[in-house]
């Protein structure tokens, strides 16, 4: 249980990252630094001591699908997994291959077969789904997929399920990406209906944003190289721009999933708590915590000579 919740300590936490989009020796478009942010964000997770049950990177990893750049994003991550102690997710996307990605990320002879995983974390099972069609940005489960996803969650786990997939099975406002949707949306929907399926996690839009899919929780998670801005200039359809990066903290409670989004920009900090005082604030009773942060008028949120003012 949490010190100062009514709520207990989340028993699992989950790092989601989307469309990293790494080229072999070469920048996006030219001008797009792709490994900077994501180093930066594993960089903070490993000095914040965060706990990290695993890394969950839900496709288009490399922009070209070039070997030199599945390469160059395992030399990127690993180091960083190791010394967080977790394992690495690696979903495939629509700009991903199957035959570079199954042998560069896994170790593995190169195939076309789709590349489905299970991953189990102490209990709790995250599922990688390869939507992708070869050939098409599209994306597509087939019958085979879905009968094997069937018979994985007839088994339920301990901790439940989370499904980490490229294409969202949910509306978007771009009018245009419905084109390169998941298609036949339903007979996923079918499949995981009274199963043990708890969230699904997703990338494709370049955009953060949240909707429920079969009475499930879905989270998109922003890009790590390029945002897509959904108010983008008058007369176009798509508009790109080189901020509003992000990922995703996944944390996974007895009976909820919390999903919070961690800007992955180095733009400075306005203000923060020190955390030297919190064992002091620890063995308060629960009233004069109350009464010490929430109380307008308490000592803590009435000082004027500091920066912090207050929560």
């Amino acid at each position: 249980m949490s010190s100062f919740s009514q709520h207990p300590s989340a028993e699992r936490v989950l790092v989601h990252i989307s469309d990293t989009h790494l080229l072999d020796g070469r920048v996006l478009f030219g001008s797009i630094d792709s490994d900077t942010p994501l180093r930066r964000l594993l960089e903070r997770l490993v000095a914040s001591g965060q706990e990290v049950d695993a890394l969950v990177f839900t496709g288009d990893l490399a922009d070209r699908a070039e070997s030199g750049a599945y390469l160059r994003l395992r030399e990127l991550v690993e180091p960083f997994a190791v010394q967080l102690g977790a394992p690495v997710v690696w979903v495939m996307g629509n700009h991903d291959e199957r035959e570079p990605f199954s042998e560069v990320l896994f170790g593995g002879p190169a195939t076309a077969e789709p590349q489905d995983r299970v991953f189990d974390l102490d209990g709790l099972r995250v599922i990688a789904l390869d939507t992708s069609v070869p050939g098409y940005h599209h994306g597509e489960l087939t019958p085979a997929q879905l009968e094997w996803l069937g018979n994985e969650l007839s088994s339920p786990a301990p901790k439940g399920t989370i499904l980490a997939l490229h294409h969202p099975p949910i509306p978007t406002p771009i009018e245009l990406m419905g084109v390169i949707e998941l298609q036949d949306q339903g007979a996923l929907a079918r499949v995981i209906q009274g199963t043990d399926v708890r969230g699904l996690l997703a990338g494709h839009l370049h955009y953060s944003t949240f909707s429920t899919f079969a009475g499930v929780p879905v989270s998109v998670c922003a890009a790590s190289c390029y945002t897509i801005d959904l108010l983008g200039m008058e007369g176009t359809i798509l508009s790109a721009v080189p901020g509003g990066l992000s990922a995703s903290l996944v944390h996974v409670y007895p009976d909820q999933l919390v999903f919070s989004t961690v800007p992955l920009e180095d733009n400075g900090e306005i203000t923060h708590y020190d955390a030297a005082g919190l064992a002091g604030i620890a063995v308060m009773t629960a009233e004069a915590r109350r009464e010490m942060f929430s109380n307008k008028n308490s000592e803590f949120n009435r000082a004027s000579d500091r920066e912090q003012s207050g929560f």
